[in-house]
């Protein structure tokens, strides 16, 4: 069975594969779908079912919410609020800016366990730029030869990436622009956070209305930023 499910084929996981590739369980695939946080498989001959990429992210997001610290009550209902025809990448982009909430859980992780984790092999070149594009930093310079640091919230993301015809300093630009726009979202919040607790002291306050903001800012940051990228390349890329 070939397990490269990428974006635009067809669905070619089994549930076990599917399994393999998200680090969970079939049982757990099986209990999220009764929930109908998965959406169906298609369907096969002798009436297996082939999971895709959109299958992948999702339970890349959920398994994020989770980390977050969100019940399944509370996931179900950030998920019905999500468009239906959100595509694999547009999963992907949810759970990274999810995870930007998250304290930072770099992980240590081998090359043969990058590769595993990434679902694919990984030349050289893929390696610098998902260094470039802050994925990744090499563990060389601490004695540890072959190793590499990687932000898992980041990872598949920047998997997608490697197949985007874009340069170096053209990824380098772009995160710049990034970090610096959302740094500059997320301070401005924060100061609307306070405000709205009034005791900067209360951190209990704050912890809770920060676990209550957190999926619908993500959600409404994630909506204004598709709709106003989609206006700018239109403009820049439509003559007259």
């Amino acid at each position: 069975m070939d397990t490269d499910a990428g974006a635009g084929q067809e669905p070619t996981l089994t549930v076990d594969e599917l399994a393999a590739r998200a680090g969970v369980t079939v049982r757990t695939i099986r209990f999220y779908s009764t929930r109908g946080l998965l959406p169906p498989p298609v369907i096969g001959p002798r009436r297996v079912g082939h999971y895709g990429q959109d299958h992948l992210s999702r339970l890349a997001l959920i398994e994020e919410l989770q980390h977050q610290g969100m019940t399944l009550a509370a996931i179900e209902r950030y998920l019905e609020q999500l468009p239906p025809d959100l595509s694999a990448h547009d999963l992907a982009i949810h759970r990274a800016l999810v995870a930007t909430w998250a304290p930072d859980s770099a992980q240590d992780a081998t090359r043969a366990e990058l590769e595993r984790r990434a679902g694919r092999a990984l030349s050289d070149e893929d390696i610098d730029r998902l260094v470039a594009m802050g994925v990744l930093a090499r563990a060389d310079a601490v004695g540890s030869p072959g190793h590499y640091r990687l932000d898992p919230g980041l990872l598949r993301l920047g998997v997608e990436l490697l197949d985007v015809p874009v340069s170096h300093e053209t990824i380098l630009a772009a995160r710049t622009v990034l970090l610096e726009h959302t740094r500059s979202a997320a301070q401005a919040l924060s100061r609307l956070f306070r405000d709205e607790v009034g005791n900067p002291y209360d951190v209990a306050a704050m912890k809770s209305l920060s676990a209550h903001m957190q999926p619908m800012v993500v959600q409404a940051l994630v909506t204004a930023f598709q709709r106003s990228l989609k206006e700018e390349l239109r403009a820049a890329f439509t003559d007259g």
